[in-house]
């Protein structure tokens, strides 16, 4: 059987990774920086009624606003007449469930640090007033350095300071006990919740609550029955204590959670608040542009206008992936926010320069300018095409391309700025002849 490979954007995509509600998530291929990516592809058939609708145009405004080292990265949409393609991050370490049935259990220490990663991701959502859930193992991905990364945000919610929510939603073995009383709840509050779950399962093993029967299951997590294993340290039982408490007001909050010795077990890495996007510096890496520049044909004044202004396109796609390859080398860069000597304060005067060009220039056509024919390409542009034995197939299915072609902004930049010559000689010319003809 011949190899198949389908082509959407800037990108090849490979194999299945995963299925959802509204289609399926494939590994893919960027031409440019060769990097890895996933594509989770949105059926727009399948979002039939007004509360899907709503459901993924939620979860996208919230991946777009989202940056921080322990949350998926959103890096490109592009749309075509019968599907969303949103192209994220690619976290290649699979999903914190299977790491923990490979292991059967986690190690205290190990599972502090997976701990500390965790919560710093869901402090810095509420920060953004944000509510994820459906916290648990599945949705919780490990990168090339075994780095938590916070996926799938299709239940998630916005919510304003102080309201209270009432949707119940998630997994049931995870669901707060506020959740399952259907009684209005606090967001941070059913996460922290969830993450104390989370806790449990990687220290111990298993769930704290399980039970066949949905009402004996609920029953539990109503009056928090659970019983911990004599292996497990006096410190991480006493947490476990404090974050599964049933009365949300008694429930340990982030701040108290940090200072509690069992999370203090190993040294906690430096606490990133992550970006608040229209507010906090982006802190960009001047040799990327350089680098993009160079090989891409990608004017570096126009990528960085697209980076400040948190666009999604092919420009901030290749800019974010280039980084990332690059921190997985091992080299240094001032844009990796994840290192201990990171200096946000640096790239202040970006941040003011940014409000400044909004005000002549929102950049509402940012990603029209680099490819103005993205959004409107025919879906039969991207059918599935057969590709001969002798093409080099990886081992995801992807087909390992050739030298990558120069981006097209450079040449339309480029014509741009020769028909904006043109018309100033044109205009010298004529002022120049008046002048002849009013000497004459």
């Amino acid at each position: 059987m011949k190899p198949h490979e389908r082509k959407i954007g800037q990108y090849i995509l490979g194999k299945t990774i995963g299925e959802g509600t509204f289609g399926k998530v494939k590994i893919g291929l960027h031409i440019l920086t060769k990097a890895r990516v996933a594509v989770k592809i949105l059926e727009k058939c399948k979002i039939v009624d007004a509360a899907d609708y709503e459901r993924v145009s939620r979860e996208i405004h919230i991946l777009k606003i989202v940056q921080h080292p322990h949350v998926v990265q959103l890096y490109e949409i592009i749309e075509t007449p019968k599907k969303l393609y949103l192209i994220m991050e690619y976290a290649s370490g699979g999903e914190l469930f299977d790491y923990i049935v490979k292991h059967q259990r986690v190690q205290e220490k190990e599972a502090c640090k997976f701990f500390q990663q965790i919560l710093s991701g869901i402090e810095y959502i509420s920060r953004l007033n944000i509510v994820h859930r459906d916290l648990k193992p599945e949705n919780l991905l490990l990168d090339f350095d075994k780095g938590i990364k916070i996926v799938d945000f299709g239940l998630s919610n916005t919510y304003k300071n102080g309201e209270l929510l009432k949707t119940a939603c998630g997994s049931p073995c995870y669901a707060a006990p506020e959740m399952i009383a259907g009684k209005k709840y606090n967001g941070t509050n059913v996460d922290i919740w969830s993450c104390g779950v989370i806790l449990f399962a990687l220290i111990c093993g298993y769930l704290p609550f399980e039970d066949p029967n949905t009402s004996n299951l609920y029953k539990k997590i109503l009056s928090a029955d659970f019983q911990t294993p004599n292996y497990v340290s006096d410190e991480a039982k006493d947490l476990f204590k404090r974050i599964l408490n049933t009365d949300p007001e008694k429930r340990y909050t982030i701040d108290q959670i940090r200072e509690h010795p069992w999370f203090n077990l190993v040294s906690c890495e430096a606490n990133f608040k992550g970006i608040q996007v229209g507010v906090d510096p982006v802190p960009i890496d001047q040799s990327i542009l350089d680098r993009m520049d160079q090989e891409f044909g990608i004017e570096k004044g126009y990528a960085r206008k697209c980076i400040q202004a948190n666009k999604h396109n092919q420009v901030t796609a290749s800019y974010y992936l280039l980084l990332k390859e690059l921190i997985k080398k091992g080299e240094t860069s001032p844009a990796d926010v994840r290192r201990a000597d990171y200096d946000p304060k640096q790239f202040v005067h970006t941040a003011a320069s940014v409000r400044r060009e909004k005000m002549r220039d929102k950049l509402e056509n940012a990603s029209m300018q680099f490819d103005p024919e993205a959004e409107e390409r025919v879906e039969e542009e991207y059918e599935s095409q057969d590709v001969g034995h002798s093409v080099p197939v990886d081992e995801d299915g992807i087909e390992i391309p050739g030298p990558a072609e120069p981006c097209q902004a450079s040449d339309k930049d480029g014509r741009g700025r020769k028909k904006e010559q043109d018309k100033k000689e044109k205009k010298t010319g004529k002022e120049e002849a008046a002048t002849k003809q009013s000497e004459s």
